[in-house]
């Protein structure tokens, strides 16, 4: 099972890569380094990657799913509600690809500000 790490300020969230194609051209991009934004509780960042919508492409997904938004060409954190969230859901500007699941507690991400920066690296310190 491949593992990444995505560190943003002092937290650290290892996640597990589905099998996707959004997954596969991710972890070939390792490692990513960018800049933290901020969208209500949303962390998200640029990758350097593009991928189309992929079918069960979602705008609301569930804490601990790591999320790809295809229309900002970014990575996207969903921790609790967004400003277009509904009833405490999480929901996402538009849909997104779920391409990996955190193992540890995306809340901790509540501590991360806009403009820090924020890296996905293999969890085993390998090249991609």
């Amino acid at each position: 099972m491949r593992e990444i790490v995505i560190r943003a300020g002092k937290v650290a969230i290892r996640a597990r890569l589905l099998e996707t194609p959004t997954a596969e051209r991710i972890w070939a991009a390792l490692p990513i380094h960018a800049e933290a934004k901020m969208w209500g509780r949303e962390v998200y960042f640029n990758a350097p990657v593009s991928s189309d919508p992929e079918p069960g492409a979602r705008d609301v997904i569930n804490a601990g799913e790591i999320a790809f938004w295809p229309d900002g060409d970014a990575i996207a954190i969903g921790f609790g509600p967004t400003p277009v969230s509904r009833r405490g859901e999480i929901r996402m500007a538009s849909p997104c690809n779920i391409w990996a699941m955190a193992l540890d507690d995306v809340s901790r991400l509540k501590s991360v500000h806009a403009g820090e920066g924020i890296s996905i690296v293999d969890a085993n310190g390998h090249d991609a």
